[in-house]
């Protein structure tokens, strides 16, 4: 057996044996076979496809090219994952929400991908937090405080990390089976007894259409029925920006006034919907209306901010950044987007919003590129919203005046305005 007969296997669309795909796998992650080669296969994957068996076999080869960490002695963990979007901070908000009320939150995230954001990225835009912690260091963190939030480790799915870079280097991120591998193997990884997958569907999405995001949903639900993993796919819009803000920073602003009780409503309803499922999986609460009600309440109580708190200064952070959020990082420019004609926000392109905000510096454009922590895009008018000329479309946050006039041209070319009024519409498309 050997790479280039695999490569030639999947060039050709035939199927490949659970034995190749472990073979690659196996031998990319220890650096036998180079980028170059993986490259090959991975493109191959993405233009011609997985059948539902491959891309068990591939999740499962890359769950088990590192550890498997065992959290069962925290009883019911439920893990959180979402797709990818723009503006996308629910974790931020979620994911202490979910730990105030006892059930235990062990988190493993990404860097963003693309002109998706990544929750490690925004994390990090908090001085001293750490990502990259020990496999003790993360249990003991549950253990301590019922949550931690940290990057892939080199020992959990070591595969699909070296993968999920390559995948963002050669525009090969856009597969049904190398998405849906990607975030199952770190989901059986890291240990979590069930998942409640967010699955992004529109324009800021891998997803563009809904009936791929419904067959996207289908396949991790059965890799997770597989792996004995109890899954629940939610399937949410992406056509504009989640919330207000985009960027890393801003996005942890906007978490963080959310925890305190000010969050938009589009945020609220993805946040809520999430976290109540997160709930009934772990048994404390069957009706979704009710769960919802008891998420806000940690909100209006002020436990879900002291549980945020807690995560980062177990974790190294500086709180006061979070108490006094004029010392997270800011830009040197702030420029308002000013409206050239008045009528109703039809269209805010979300992958278009999330690609200016990558040129500001808030993504990667290749994987050795530096984040800008302190740029991004402020949203004031979103879609069905009424606009007068000349009014404040949104901010642009930037630290190259030019890099920032430049973004204003650019944003004007997402919104399209329109006289017909138009309704705004619930950001929860299905669940699965």
């Amino acid at each position: 057996m050997n790479i280039q007969e695999i490569i030639a296997k999947k060039r050709d669309k035939k199927e490949l044996t659970k034995e190749e795909i472990v073979y690659f796998v196996t031998n990319y992650t220890n650096g036998i076979i180079p980028d170059y080669q993986a490259a090959a296969l991975t493109m191959a994957i993405y233009i011609n496809g997985m059948n539902e068996e491959e891309t068990t076999n591939l999740t499962l080869a890359m769950a088990h090219s590192g550890d498997i960490l065992d959290l069962s002695g925290f009883g019911t963990v439920v893990d959180k994952h979402s797709t990818g979007g723009i503006g996308d901070k629910a974790t931020l908000i979620l994911a202490p929400i979910i730990a105030s009320l006892g059930i235990p939150v062990a988190k493993m995230s990404g860097r963003g991908l693309g002109y998706t954001g990544g929750t490690i990225d925004k994390l990090e835009s908090i001085s001293g937090y750490q990502t990259n912690i020990t496999i003790e260091e993360f249990r003991k963190n549950v253990g301590n405080i019922g949550i931690s939030l940290m990057g892939q480790t080199l020992n959990l799915a070591p595969a699909d990390k070296k993968l999920y870079a390559l995948r963002d280097t050669i525009a090969a991120t856009e597969s049904i089976p190398l998405i849906s591998s990607s975030i199952m193997s770190k989901k059986i990884a890291a240990g979590a007894n069930k998942i409640v997958l967010d699955v992004t569907c529109g324009s800021g999405a891998f997803m563009k259409s809904l009936s791929q995001a419904i067959q996207l949903a289908e396949t991790m639900k059965k890799i997770g029925e597989l792996a004995k993993k109890e899954t629940v796919c939610i399937i949410t819009s992406m056509e504009e920006p989640l919330g207000e803000s985009v960027g890393n920073s801003l996005e942890v602003i906007e978490a963080v006034q959310a925890l305190r009780g000010k969050m938009a409503a589009d945020v609220q309803e993805v946040v809520l919907t999430l976290g109540a499922y997160m709930i009934k999986l772990a048994g404390k609460g069957d009706n979704i209306e009710e769960n919802k009600q008891k998420m806000l309440t940690q909100i209006q109580k002020g436990e879900a901010f002291q549980k945020l708190k807690e995560l980062i200064q177990i974790q190294g952070g500086d709180i006061s950044c979070i108490e006094n959020l004029e010392l997270l990082p800011k830009a040197k420019y702030v420029m308002p987007v000013l409206a050239t004609e008045k009528g109703y926000v039809k269209t805010l392109d979300a992958k278009s919003v999330g690609e200016v905000s990558m040129y500001l510096g808030a993504g990667r454009m290749k994987k050795e590129d530096c984040i800008d922590p302190a740029v991004g895009i402020i949203l004031k008018k979103k879609i069905g919203d009424y606009v007068r000329e000349g009014e404040v479309l949104a901010y642009i946050h930037a630290n190259s005046e030019e890099k920032g006039k430049e973004a204003i041209n650019q944003l004007l070319n997402c919104y399209e305005i329109i006289e017909e009024r138009i309704e705004k519409k619930s950001g929860i498309l299905k669940v699965i």
